[in-house]
């Protein structure tokens, strides 16, 4: 019986670790599976990170076909001396006009040139030079190479230098660190681009008559419109709404925002309705770069809002060949990667900025609608004019009539051209006494200085 007994245990013990072997091998067998599939997460966002980065820098979405064909903006670019019309334009002129030149895409014998004040910066050349080495920032040109080296000899030429330019993200939401000069150094994805002259470089192009077309005036007022913006700014609803200065004179055009520290964040551009980030990518992408691609948004078919979009179809808009929908995915992943840059140590007094946050949190009441750590309200982040105590013509160009209530981290990298959406305040004391007078907040000027050295460490 003993014998049974033992015969009996050791059976089922060999069940028991047979049991425990199987369920092993199974719970392997699934953890595996996990395993791969949380690889294969890893592996699409790195996929989606390198895409994205290389669309935001250098992708543009076929809109060679309006700065090239329509506009014929390389004419001017490239001059008369290669095959364009004017005098061309130098490097000079195009870091005037806020152009920005990366200087990890110059070769090592170039910079050293720069740095010796050895290449003539005024020479046009130069400036297809740079093109060519794929060096301005958000320029994307097809450069013809023998016409660089050879038809400076040839004036008069009729073949041209460039075959064509196009814009990418990058042109307005990216600069450089100055490392080289100013206007020349290492790239800042996702930075405003706060010396840029959108509306002086377009002027240049020998033919606007899209424009004038599009808007129903003449090429002089059309000018006067672009040149009224200067540099950081751009009027983004001028083709829907036809409206090009407030009612007090000044140019509706707003400034370049940030496209940094946009995770969490709804509405992303200064006024509400307008949708998420990959909404405005593909609204600027077909409707501002003029890219090829695909574009829905009923609300442009409103005619007593939107009279200019809806008389050009913009709220359903259908290219023969669509080169953007399918960038929006990674795009928006790469734009959502992009941090709010930290402030370099002693550019704000941190005793101080201690001292502002609580300021910023309790009495300022701040907080309330920039709320950390996003900065901003989570959900629907919009304010009627009357909740912040400014006039409401830009809000009213929104398809909500609001405004949003504008991230804070990074305020350190764009205080250039003013605060709130048209940079109506200098300084962001100006916006804090603005508050404290609407809000009637009796902030002492020590709490106010307090709280713009928190503001600037954010």
């Amino acid at each position: 019986m003993k014998k049974n007994l033992l015969s009996t245990i050791g059976i089922l013990a060999s069940v028991v670790f047979l049991l425990i072997y199987f369920a092993g091998i199974t719970q392997k067998k699934e953890d595996d599976k996990n395993k791969s599939f949380d690889e294969q997460i890893i592996s699409n966002a790195r996929q989606l990170f390198t895409e994205g980065q290389h669309v935001f820098r250098f992708e543009t979405f076929g809109d060679e076909i309006f700065w090239t064909n329509t506009l014929k903006l390389h004419e001017a670019i490239e001059g008369s001396r290669f095959g364009g019309v004017g005098n061309g334009l130098s490097p000079t002129q195009a870091l005037a006009a806020g152009l920005k030149v990366d200087l990890d895409a110059l070769p090592p014998a170039l910079v050293s040139r720069l740095k010796r004040g050895e290449v003539n910066l005024n020479d046009p050349a130069v400036t297809l030079e740079l093109l060519k080495l794929n060096a301005v920032i958000g320029v994307v040109a097809n450069v013809n190479t023998s016409n660089i080296l050879n038809v400076a000899n040839r004036p008069g030429s009729n073949s041209g230098a460039l075959n064509s330019i196009g814009l990418t993200c990058a042109v307005c939401h990216s600069t450089v660190d100055n490392a080289l000069a100013p206007g020349i150094g290492h790239r800042l994805d996702g930075w405003a681009n706060r010396d840029l002259n959108v509306g002086g470089i377009v002027s240049l192009a020998p033919d606007l008559s899209i424009f004038t077309q599009l808007l129903q005036v003449d090429e002089a007022t059309v000018k006067t419109v672009l040149h009224s913006w200067g540099p950081g700014k751009f009027d983004a609803e001028l083709n829907l709404d036809g409206k090009a200065f407030r009612p007090d004179g000044k140019p509706a055009a707003t400034l370049i925002p940030p496209a940094f520290g946009m995770a969490g964040v709804n509405n992303h551009t200064w006024t509400g309705g307008w949708g998420t980030v990959t909404y405005w990518n593909a609204f600027v992408a077909n409707l501002e770069l003029q890219g090829q691609g695909v574009f829905f948004d009923r609300r442009l078919n409103n005619a007593a809002h939107y009279p200019v979009a809806a008389r050009a179809g913009f709220g359903n808009k259908r290219s023969d060949t669509d080169l953007i929908t399918s960038k929006l995915a990674s795009l928006h992943f790469y734009q959502l990667a992009i941090p709010a840059p930290k402030p370099p140590d002693g550019s704000f007094d941190k005793a101080a900025a201690q001292r502002g946050q609580a300021i910023f949190n309790g009495k300022a009441t701040c907080a309330t609608c920039h709320v950390p750590p996003l900065f901003t309200e989570p959900g629907w982040n919009t304010h009627k004019p009357e909740d912040i105590g400014i006039d409401s013509f830009q809000a009213n160009r929104s398809p909500d009539s609001s405004y949003r209530t504008a991230p804070l981290k990074g305020l350190w990298t764009h205080t250039k051209r003013g605060f709130y959406h048209d940079g109506r305040f200098a300084t962001l004391r100006d916006v804090v006494n603005h508050y404290n007078d609407f809000k009637n907040l009796q902030l002492t000027e020590q709490e106010k200085t307090d709280l713009v050295e928190y503001l600037k460490s954010l």
